[in-house]
């Protein structure tokens, strides 16, 4: 069973890294930066830091997501929905790191197929399976298929997500949240003035790359967004 359900006292927060957005010289300096930053919203209390570095290998990726996870609390405190590493796409990376789950695109691992695999090691109970999705069908198809969360978007204008079209906005992001029973969190655009929008559509969460990545304070901006909830 999924330790995550729909609704939350407070909104997930998540960090999507991108080392190569950062001003670094060497990419001895960009591991060193993005773990840094990593370190920062660990202890600011961002919940997840999904690992989205496509252009590493196997063994590089897997090294970034065990250090990655030495930063986290002891693992006794990150039951349920609390702090974890989720790796982008790379589920075999993500199970052989021990790390907290996988973030499929849509033309990843199916995530029934993810669900199987990840049965048969008996990591379900601490192991979540996430599915980017852009469309109210893809959403659909994606919980009839196993999901335990989703992400939804672009809502808002960005460039890290301008291959994926126009902005999908708040009225189809709340179609969205209204339709699956899955928790959704918004993604692309997102920043501290309009995530109050997508919590009041029904996004459980948010997910973003610069928001936290180029916050010169993420402890103040982690405690904004929490008051935005209540």
């Amino acid at each position: 069973m999924s330790p995550l359900n729909k609704s939350h006292s407070v909104p997930l927060l998540c960090y999507v890294t991108d080392r190569r957005g950062l001003a670094a010289a060497k990419p001895a300096e960009e591991r060193q930066m993005v773990l840094g930053k990593i370190a920062a919203a660990v202890a600011a209390g961002v919940d997840w830091i999904q690992i989205r570095e496509k252009d590493l290998s196997g063994r590089e990726s897997s090294m970034l997501t065990r250090e990655a996870a030495q930063l986290l609390p002891d693992s006794a405190a990150r039951k349920g929905v609390h702090q974890r590493i989720l790796v982008n796409d790379r589920l075999d990376v993500g199970l052989a790191a021990q790390a907290g789950g996988v973030h499929l695109g849509e033309q990843s691992l199916p995530p029934e197929e993810a669900r199987r695999l990840v049965r048969s090691l008996q990591r379900e109970n601490d192991f979540l399976i996430g599915v980017s999705c852009h469309s109210l069908e893809a959403a659909k198809n994606a919980e009839q298929k196993d999901a335990d969360y989703l992400f939804f978007g672009p809502v808002f204008a960005t460039p890290s997500k301008a291959k994926y079209g126009a902005p999908q906005g708040l009225q189809r992001l709340g179609e969205v949240c209204r339709a699956v029973g899955l928790p959704v969190l918004a993604i692309g655009g997102i920043t501290l003035e309009n995530a109050a929008a997508c919590f009041s559509a029904g996004a459980a969460g948010i997910a973003a790359i610069r928001l936290f990545q180029d916050a010169p304070d993420v402890a103040a901006l982690v405690s904004g967004l929490r008051k935005l909830s209540i």
